[in-house]
């Protein structure tokens, strides 16, 4: 079902705060977006992980981590098939998203790119 994991969905109280930190530690600040009542901001460590989305809205504990899956509807199927416990379906500007509760504990999503253009809209973008 798993494709790749594209981002870690981190909770955060100031994303400004956090990505500027990030950034000293080398890590590429690419963007923070003030939209619906939240801020997001975004961060690559490495050009070849995960981005890491520092967002102000998420009430969980620890990261999340966003796999990419190729078919949403299947993949969500699967999810319910399978008895996944507390499955939210949302959505991120890159697609529809669906997180569950984990077997370990914290939580864990899927979304299909549906928006393939929405991998760079952001870039550069630095709302206030």
């Amino acid at each position: 079902m798993f494709e790749s994991l594209d981002f870690l969905y981190t909770p955060v109280e100031d994303a400004a705060a956090v990505a500027r930190a990030y950034e000293g530690l080398g890590a590429t600040y690419l963007w923070r977006v003030r939209a619906f009542g939240t801020v997001v901001a975004c961060v690559r460590l490495s050009e070849s992980g995960p981005a890491v989305l520092l967002a102000e809205h998420l009430h969980e504990s620890c990261a999340i981590p966003v796999y990419r899956v190729p078919d949403y509807g299947a993949a969500v199927a699967e999810l319910r098939a399978a008895g996944v416990r507390e499955l939210l379906e949302s959505g991120i500007p890159h697609g529809p998203l669906a997180s569950w509760r984990a077997p370990a504990g914290g939580r864990i999503a899927v979304y299909e790119l549906t928006r393939p253009e929405a991998e760079h809209r952001f870039d550069g973008r630095f709302d206030d």
